[in-house]
């Protein structure tokens, strides 16, 4: 790839994805011309905009600006999203340009800091977005690429100094392989894009030449029980970094977290469930190896606010209470089930599902099935096809009929709002990785205006 010092114009075809974007935003910062391409407008894209990155909707040759024709100054980004069949894509790569996928673009802007690299199946945006805020919080010089909108920052893109670069490492496409990182973390090692890689031996595989990527074994961190080799991060059981004496107050997690070194007692973390609690003690972890001076710590990570789509309460009243969640594989859902038991056992839940992938529907159906049973109410929209073509027989009726719960519905994005409505329960959750997000804004105002 070309040197950064050599690239005036990128062009990101994708832009609007929540990894390109940021990348998006810290190229306009280095002063450099951005623009690109997305299929859809969304509030990411429109935020792109008002920054000053022009975004097209079109996918056209003719709507590539005056800007991007040099092509020995022109660096052109694309996510594996994009499909073969992009006319921009072609256009591009068959005149010559130089094109990278975004993971090659994010290697090359974080190998000359130290490079905090965020891996695992679940966890990696609340994490990376928790290690970023307590960097930033304690004034550390660190950018940080996240996927995710962090809410103490509004963006997905957290900038106050190059030194230190907190990056995703994305399993997916093994793409988390062109990063060098320096400290890295593993908070799960499930089976997921099984198009890819093929089963779960694979996957583990490429997790494992993934840490072997570290200079140094204890600089990694990864979950108890991985097959890993580093230091080892748990909840409530011996490991290198445990969070101990877990109270619950104030519908916030108390605890105390044991380092090799030292014990911090009493920290404040406000996200709910234990998989979160894990993600806290991993990004506390990591920022701790990388040298941070620990007193800063507790009151930064008292201050975190959390990601959009992560848990994230949208209504909060006596008599409802509305999550939206990124979740879509089954250990997620579980996680979900697990945290809304944790703060309302005594109360009924609906969980407003929308698939996502055929290809994932296929292989984890049947933990779909259990997850989705745990609930007392199930809505379940079709399947969201992101990047697929479908499959013949695998469809949100033939999920529905093997969950074992017997409140269950298979629904229409027109009959959402009334079907919500029209539930009892007082929580009531909307779940998914595809376009049920868009949903939520004109949820959230209906139920709202309701009492």
């Amino acid at each position: 790839m070309k040197e950064m010092k050599d690239i005036e114009a990128l062009y990101f075809v994708g832009i609007g994805g929540i990894g390109m974007s940021a990348l998006a935003r810290y190229c306009k910062l280095l002063g450099k011309t951005v623009s690109g391409y997305d299929k859809t407008p969304t509030d990411l894209t429109a935020a792109l905009m008002d920054e000053g990155i022009d975004v097209t909707y079109v996918d056209a040759v003719s709507e590539i600006p005056e800007a991007f024709q040099n092509k020995e100054k022109t660096l052109i980004v694309y996510t594996p999203a994009i499909p073969g069949s992009s006319r921009l894509l072609h256009y591009f790569t068959s005149e010559g340009y130089t094109v990278v996928k975004r993971s090659s673009l994010l290697g090359a802007v974080t190998e000359n800091s130290l490079c905090l690299a965020v891996a695992g199946t679940h966890g990696k945006t609340t994490t990376s977005a928790i290690l970023g805020h307590l960097l930033a919080a304690c004034d550390m010089p660190v950018t940080a690429f996240l996927g995710g909108i962090a809410e103490n920052y509004g963006s997905n893109f957290i900038s106050n100094g190059t030194a230190i670069t907190v990056v995703e490492a994305d399993e997916f496409d093994r793409s988390f392989l062109t990063l060098r990182p320096d400290i890295a973390c593993v908070t799960s090692m499930d089976a997921d894009h099984l198009d890819i890689y093929g089963n779960s031996e694979t996957i583990e595989e490429a997790f494992k030449s993934f840490a072997a990527l570290l200079p140094d074994t204890t600089n990694l961190l990864f979950r108890k029980g991985l097959p890993l080799k580093g230091q080892t991060v748990a909840v409530g059981e011996t490991a290198d970094f445990e969070a101990q004496n877990i109270r619950i107050e104030d519908g916030s997690y108390r605890f105390d977290l044991k380092t090799p070194n030292t014990i911090l007692r009493d920290l404040v973390f406000n996200l709910p469930g234990h998989h979160n609690l894990h993600n806290a003690v991993t990004a506390l972890g990591m920022a701790i190896l990388s040298g941070i001076p620990t007193p800063g710590l507790p009151k930064a990570l008292q201050n975190f606010k959390g990601v959009q789509r992560r848990f994230s309460y949208k209504i909060k009243r006596e008599d409802l209470v509305l999550i939206d969640d990124y979740a879509h594989h089954p250990t997620e859902i579980d996680a979900l089930h697990q945290a809304v038991e944790e703060m309302y056992p005594q109360d009924r839940k609906l969980i407003v599902f929308q698939p996502h992938l055929f290809s994932r529907t296929k292989d984890f159906a049947s933990g779909f099935a259990q997850s989705l049973s745990k609930f007392d109410e199930i809505l379940l929209l079709d399947i969201y096809p992101a990047r697929e073509e479908p499959m013949e027989g695998i469809t949100s009726e033939w999920l529905l009929g093997q969950i074992t719960a017997s409140n269950k519905q298979l629904i229409t994005k027109e009959e959402l709002v009334h079907k919500i409505q029209a539930s009892h329960c007082r929580i009531k959750m909307l779940v998914g990785a595809g376009d049920i997000g868009a949903e939520v804004g004109k949820i959230t105002k209906i139920l709202s205006h309701e009492s």
